[in-house]
């Protein structure tokens, strides 16, 4: 299977709505922030490893205890993905922050103000 083939994008996709699934509605840790989105999922095509990029709409210490909650119940989360998606190998997540979305907000908030004072 290549990297970028449609079975893989499919497992993306499928993997991607159920960690989603999970992390809203399973897990009960109070440092997983309730704003949390998943926004990308990479899983490798032999389906051993997955990386799980995080955004989470706060300050960057939600961020950081958020990804820690999540790698704290990571078996919880992988055992609850083995009974929802049926893969071969259920794959070992590595939850990475993704801080694309405030970035994006930031650089628009800049814009702004810079075309403001052109207008001005």
């Amino acid at each position: 299977m290549r990297k970028n083939s449609i079975k893989n994008t499919r497992v993306n996709m499928e993997v991607q709505r159920e960690l989603s699934e999970i992390i809203r509605g399973g897990i009960k840790d109070p440092r997983i922030h309730p704003m949390t989105t998943v926004v990308a999922v990479q899983v490798t095509p032999d389906l051993k490893f997955c990386k799980a990029y995080i955004s989470v709409l706060g300050d960057e210490e939600a961020g950081k205890s958020t990804i820690e909650g999540l790698k704290s119940a990571e078996g919880f989360i992988r055992r609850e993905l083995a009974r929802k998606v049926n893969l071969r190998n259920t794959p070992e997540i590595k939850f990475i922050l993704d801080q694309s979305i405030e970035y994006g907000v930031n650089m628009s908030r800049l814009i702004d103000e810079v075309t403001k004072d052109i207008k001005d």
